[in-house]
């Protein structure tokens, strides 16, 4: 008998496949899961008759249909009138319902096991990649494969890996500084080491080192994503493979008819240790040009290169609004509700520090113009055939754990993509990207993993919150249960003292509320 492969195992199966942003399937529930099993061990299943079941990746409506699951895996799919229930199987009845894949949400930073993961999963998203690896997130992704935790199925990047000196306090985010080749190819091999799933690139790294650890990377059959350093050509990181770039910091840049000079002026930007907020207000004016002088055409000879290469594109829209519309974001919105106190003190904080600071009232209206400019960089990317995937960045102030996804997909319409697009941005484009090609739809085979919705997402992505009940491994919580989740939520995150725990970073890891 061949031996259990092990993750990293199947990822690097991946990678030889031409895939570089793998991850292994998630193993099929324990016979303890409650998920998989009843109490006396016997299949536990439910057949969702008479859904209109949405065929993502066509963008149709498959009027009238059944979808049995068994165990953690969608049994057959088919008309109403021609699948049988199998015995014992509860039949749910979706008449008036649509039935979409899980959702994917490519960019997320959590902190706390009882907070994050069961939002990720009340909002009908069943994966999440993590984007600051830390050994907790390791041990919640075991629980949940257990049936011990309510949570998404997980991707764990590395840590960050950033220049030196970073433009993080390490006090505060768990960062490792590679200021050499040597040290470099080192991070690739502890990252490796640590069971990373990805190399997680940053922003401050020189382009040696940072060529240095793709080639390690590479050697090692382990993916690079993240940010491109704002010193490197963003093409050159697509030609050397970096699977996923995150957000659209260098993309300004690259597509700017003064990119000379734009370079100049960011290799002369020198920053201490910790000094976040003063990377953020030093490139500002830099982007500020860079969208001035906007190049059309050579924004098209750089996007016909991702698209080539298979670079896959994260925009976090989201996150780029709440950064853009700083000084306006609402404090009151409901769904802090859902965060523990020590999470908004830190966001809140952050807000004020490190992207208010130094930022007046005058500079508001260039911010908000930044946001109409990433748009149009989504769209030009999506109609060049660049492949985008739905990533928030939580963590990020105003962007909340599984609901904001649902923000970003409405972004992408805004962008200039249809409902269909956007849905699969954050379902089976992601699941390529992550390397299971029977994820992300709805099919004999593919995992249960399912969102319940009442209205139709095609005929208005605002649909997808609507709703109605959730399959995350075959587990399946109908709108009370759903309901009673978010209740105890919002009842964990009030009852959360500041000094019960260490808060989570308001982007990147655990921190010190206090400290911020």
């Amino acid at each position: 008998m061949n031996p259990t492969p092990s993750r990293r195992n199947l990822i690097a199966g991946g990678l030889a496949a031409s895939l570089l942003g793998v991850v292994a399937p998630r193993a099929a529930a324990t016979a303890a899961s409650p998920a998989a099993t009843t109490a006396t061990g016997a299949p536990r299943g439910v057949a969702f008759t008479h859904a209109t079941v949405i065929d993502v990746e066509r963008g149709r409506r498959m009027a009238d249909t059944t979808v049995v699951v068994r165990g953690d895996r969608i049994a057959r799919v088919g008309p109403s009138a021609q699948v049988p229930i199998p015995p014992g199987v509860r039949a749910v009845d979706l008449r008036g319902a649509f039935l979409i894949p899980g959702l994917v949400d490519v960019h997320v930073h959590s902190s706390f096991p009882n907070i994050e993961p069961a939002l990720y999963v009340a909002n009908g998203v069943t994966t999440v990649r993590e984007m600051s690896g830390r050994d907790e997130l390791h041990d919640w992704r075991d629980q949940a494969d257990a049936g011990e935790l309510l949570g998404p199925r997980w991707v764990i990047a590395s840590r960050i890996i950033d220049g030196a000196p970073t433009i993080w306090d390490p006090n505060l985010v768990d960062v490792v500084e590679a200021g050499t080749a040597a040290e470099g190819r080192v991070a690739v091999r502890d990252a490796v080491a640590q069971g990373a799933d990805a190399v997680k690139v940053y922003s401050r790294l020189k382009p040696d080192v940072y060529r240095a650890i793709v080639h390690e990377a590479r050697r090692r059959g382990i993916a690079v994503v993240g940010h491109t350093p704002d010193e490197l050509d963003v093409a050159e990181a697509s030609d050397l493979g970096q699977a996923s770039i995150e957000h659209l910091f260098t993309v300004f840049v690259a597509t700017s008819r003064d990119e000379r000079e734009l370079r100049r002026r960011i290799a002369e930007i020198r920053l201490d240790r910790g000094d976040y907020n003063g990377w953020f207000n030093r490139l500002h004016p830099i982007d500020l040009q860079a969208m001035r002088s906007y190049d059309h055409d050579k924004a098209a000879r750089l996007f016909d290169r991702f698209a080539r290469n298979g670079t896959h594109q994260v925009p976090t829209m989201v996150m780029h609004q709440a950064l853009n519309h700083a000084r306006t974001l609402d404090l009151s919105d409901p769904r802090r509700r859902y965060l523990p106190q020590p999470i908004l003190e830190v966001l809140d904080r952050v807000l004020r520090d490190w992207y208010l600071a130094g930022r007046t009232p005058e500079l508001d209206g260039e911010w908000a113009a930044k946001s109409e400019h990433q748009l149009q960089l989504i769209g030009a990317m999506h109609a060049a055939g660049v492949p985008l995937l739905a990533g928030t960045d939580t963590g990020t102030c105003a962007v909340f754990p599984g609901f904001s996804l649902h923000d970003e997909l409405r972004q992408l319409v805004q962008a200039g993509l249809s409902t269909a697009d956007a849905l699969r941005a954050a379902t089976v484009e992601p699941a390529r990207f992550l390397g299971d090609r029977r994820a992300g739809r709805i099919a004999t085979g593919a995992p249960a993993d399912l969102v319940v919705l009442a209205a139709d997402p095609l005929a208005d992505i605002a649909n997808t919150q609507r709703i109605d009940g959730v399959v995350t491994s075959g587990r399946y919580l109908d709108s009370a249960e759903r309901q009673a989740v978010l209740d105890r939520v919002a009842e964990e995150a009030a009852a959360m003292s500041p000094d019960a725990v260490v808060a989570g970073c308001a982007c990147h890891g655990p921190v010190n509320p206090a400290s911020v």
